[in-house]
């Protein structure tokens, strides 16, 4: 027994001293970190924005820091000579000598550049957006400066996007409908720097903005973030204009077919003490009188008792040139401001001002020809926006914005002849104007407040809370002086308002970089007061309405889900939901008081949104792949659908909105891209949407004879491809030669519901467009040089209700980019 305990003894002191030695070696070892040298920064991108979650660590040893939400890193370690690595995703590494000395104390601030990844026209920038592509939501980044070079506008930049058509009526200056996944446009909310832009007339609309206007495009597809503070369905579209401290000027001008014109001036300062200034002017000018296909009315000599006899062969198609739609329109935005100060981070007062008169050559279908009626007017907008970080408390961000519009439009249409497509005209006898004789002037008001703040719980948990108070008031400003029969001057004199409150809150919870998730809620609220159609059914499109003045306010909750996953090596998979509500825009509720009619008793979209992809990335070599695949589902009750027909009593055809019960959208779409090293890159898109019609009784409770029908007038099958080709540093140094080949694919889609009559067969027909550039520039970008060539095969092309738009097309443009 003795034996054993000094057998048991022995081992405790041994076990006891090595603890000691070990106790000893650690007391050592923390006193000589203790005795270490603090090295720490803030680091920034080259845009002046916060990069967190940059990895800085000393090259070889263990001894790093992850950068926090202020972009701020602390690394302590013994005194000796490192390498000091910066790196972050999308961004280029940065290695530094460093030498630490016992008892210093070192500030290192750094700057890093944007890895910008070329992929053909459309860039995906990590820089400024890399937390958009990497968040819960399904969003892209199109860095919108590889595009300033070309002529092309905001709208048809967006075509690149998966899911995205672009549909226009015709030429410069005409209407336009952008959807997202088979949602149309007045479910898609436009912002600028985050400033929705709600009510600024036609004049500064996406396809009259060009592209030099933007640093980069962000695009919300579905459920969209509660900082946005909006009602859309559809998505999010937001312009990014860029906050650099910078002296910078651009300076473009381009000319093409049909006597467009188009010019482009940007300049801008920031000085060390925070004061900046910008302005931005640009303006599109088009006679659009380009050449269609269609049937002509002609006017014989011989005369009848009421002046003309005419003859008209619907079957029989003529080629005749647009004589009737000249468009201009010119716009300035002013910024004036203070940034990177204690009391503001951004504290901006801006002031834009556009304009445009516009030549109105046929209505809401090609049939029908104008040769005198025309629509201009006026905005201006000033607007406030505040932003700061760290208010009052650590982790809290602020955002206040706020601007309002005053719109005059003018609608003339006091001509006392009628026009065909030969440009010939022949008297009216008895009636005046060619659809309703008016001269009529309207102000639209609009005013919007928005208020989001931000709070930052450690690095894993974020609050938002967002605010939004918009307001709308159209009222004549002069006599409407419409006197025909056809109910548009009642329609015209009732004033119409609307008011619209949203109120959201999400939490996220981020884990490292690997995964987040966000859960948000949303109230909605909208009050308006406007002309009411009181036959709102939409069975048949020669449906008469008949309007009366009224009021009322609709209110509900909506909620949702977003969620990323990033796993493996290169792959990403995000899913989100909402039960979701969409207000119906003014554009609905009151029309343009012309050739669209709206209804102050819409109903709001009811919508479940389902969005799920996974993409896949990974370079090897010079080479690099990007393929995503993403699924879309929405069912949508009181879907707000817009008809054409003759509503009002009398010949003239109008455009209306109606709710049409419950409308079912499923569809996928697919991106490809392949690029190698620096030289060539080639990519496409491709999406397929179902939107059928659910709602299977009409209102006389019979079984509706459109049940599970494809809706009409939507595309529903779409694609592109690209390719360019780079040659770097072509007769000098610095020099770039980009020759770019893309097309558009539509495959045909019905106008009416496919399974009624004969008369309702017709559709637009399938169509495949293919468009050459190339540009040159040198001296590193400061002069620019570039040829287009547009649907160089002249397909037939065609939108909406078979308006055709123009054929062949060349342009050119010379650009001129000073940055300091």
């Amino acid at each position: 027994m003795n034996r054993v305990k000094k057998i048991v003894c022995c081992k405790i002191k041994r076990i006891t001293g090595l603890l000691l030695l070990m106790l000893i070696f650690s007391l050592s070892a923390y006193s000589q970190h203790g005795k270490g040298v603090m090295i720490s920064g803030r680091i920034i991108s080259t845009e002046k924005e916060i990069v967190d979650f940059a990895t800085v660590h000393l090259k070889g040893t263990g001894f790093g820091s992850a950068t926090n939400r202020e972009g701020l890193y602390h690394i302590k370690a013994p005194g000796g000579e490192y390498t000091l690595v910066v790196s972050a995703m999308g961004y280029k590494t940065i290695e530094k000598k460093v030498v630490l000395r016992r008892g210093e104390r070192i500030k290192m601030n750094f700057t890093i550049t944007p890895d910008v990844k070329e992929l053909s026209e459309v860039v995906i920038s990590t820089s400024g957006v890399n937390r958009v592509n990497k968040s819960a939501f399904n969003a892209v980044a199109i860095d919108a400066t590889k595009l300033h070079n070309s002529t092309q506008d905001l709208a048809s930049a967006l075509t690149k996007v998966p899911g995205v058509k672009l549909r226009e009526s015709g030429g410069v200056g005409s209407d336009m409908n952008l959807s997202l996944d088979g949602m149309s446009g007045k479910n898609i909310k436009l912002f600028i720097d985050g400033v929705p832009q709600d009510g600024v007339g036609g004049s500064f609309s996406l396809n009259n903005i060009p592209i030099n206007f933007a640093e980069r495009i962000e695009v919300y597809r579905g459920v969209v973030p509660v900082g946005f503070g909006t009602d859309a369905l559809g998505g999010v579209i937001n312009i990014v204009t860029g906050n650099k401290r910078r002296t910078f000027v651009d300076a473009s001008y381009s000319y093409g077919s049909f006597n467009t014109h188009k010019s482009y001036v940007n300049v801008g300062h920031t000085a060390d003490n925070g004061f900046t200034f910008e302005i931005n002017a640009f303006q599109n000018y088009s006679d659009n009188n380009y050449w269609i296909d269609t049937p002509v009315e002609h006017y014989d000599e011989v005369v009848d008792e009421d002046g003309w006899v005419s003859g008209w062969d619907s079957e029989k198609i003529e080629r005749v040139k647009r004589f009737h739609d000249t468009y201009h329109n010119e716009a300035v935005v002013g910024k004036v401001g203070l940034v990177n100060k204690p009391f503001a981070d951004r504290l901006m007062l801006t002031f834009t001002y556009s304009q445009n008169d516009k030549e109105i050559q046929n209505g809401v279908v090609q049939e029908i020809v104008y040769g005198q009626k025309r629509r201009k007017g006026h905005s201006f907008m000033p607007s406030v926006e505040y932003r700061k970080r760290n208010l009052l408390l650590k982790g809290l961000d602020v955002n206040l914005t706020a601007n309002y519009n005053r719109n005059i439009t003018q609608n003339i249409d006091t001509a006392t002849y009628e026009y065909n497509w030969l440009g010939q005209m022949r008297y009216k006898k008895g009636k005046l104007g060619e659809q309703s004789y008016q001269d009529y002037k309207s102000s639209t008001d609009n005013w919007n407040g928005t208020f989001t703040a931000n709070y930052h719980l450690g690095e894993s948990h974020a609050f938002v809370l967002n605010h939004v108070l918009m307001g709308y008031e159209r009222k004549p400003t002069s006599s409407a002086n419409i006197t025909d029969a056809t109910g548009a001057a009642q329609y015209s004199k009732i004033e119409k308002k609307s008011r619209k409150n949203i109120t959201g809150l999400s939490y996220r919870y981020s884990h490292k970089d690997l995964w987040n998730v966000s859960v948000f809620g949303k109230y909605y609220n909208q009050y308006s007061s406007g002309p009411r159609n009181t036959n709102n059914d939409d069975t048949s499109s020669n449906n008469r309405v008949s309007y009366e003045e009224s009021a009322g306010s609709t209110g509900a909750f909506g909620y949702g889900i977003a969620a990323t996953y990033l796993f493996l090596d290169g792959f990403q998979a995000k899913f989100s939901y909402e039960k979701a509500l969409r207000l119906p825009t003014a554009d609905e509720l009151f029309g343009d008081d012309d050739m669209e009619l709206g209804d102050a008793g819409l109903k709001p979209e009811h919508s479940h949104n389902v969005n799920a992809s996974l993409s896949y990335s990974h370079e090897f070599g010079k080479h690099s792949i990007y393929v995503e695949g993403g699924f879309v589902y929405r069912n949508t009750k009181d879907f707000i659908r817009r008809l054409t027909g003759t509503f009002l009593a009398g010949s003239s055809q109008y455009a209306a909105y109606m709710n049409h019960g419950r409308v079912r959208t499923m569809g996928w779409n697919a991106e490809v891209r392949y690029n190698y090293s620096k030289w060539f890159s080639i990519g496409g898109n491709f999406t397929d949407l179902n939107t059928r019609d659910y709602e299977r009784y009409g209102l006389n409770g019979s079984e509706s004879t459109t049940y599970k029908v494809r809706m009409p007038n939507i595309p529903y099958l779409f694609a592109n491809v690209d390719a360019s080709f780079y040659a770097h540093h072509l007769f000098g140094k610095g020099n770039l030669l980009t020759v770019t080949y893309d097309n558009y694919y539509v495959h045909e889609f019905p106008l009416h519901w496919e399974n009624h009559g004969a008369s309702n067969k017709k559709g637009v027909p399938s169509q495949f467009s293919h468009n050459l550039s190339l540009v040159y520039s040198l001296k590193n970008s400061r002069y620019n040089f570039s040829l287009e060539c547009k649907n160089f095969t002249d397909e037939k092309l065609y939108d909406n209700f078979s308006l055709q738009k123009a054929g062949r097309a060349f342009y050119g443009k010379i650009r001129y980019y000073f940055n300091r």
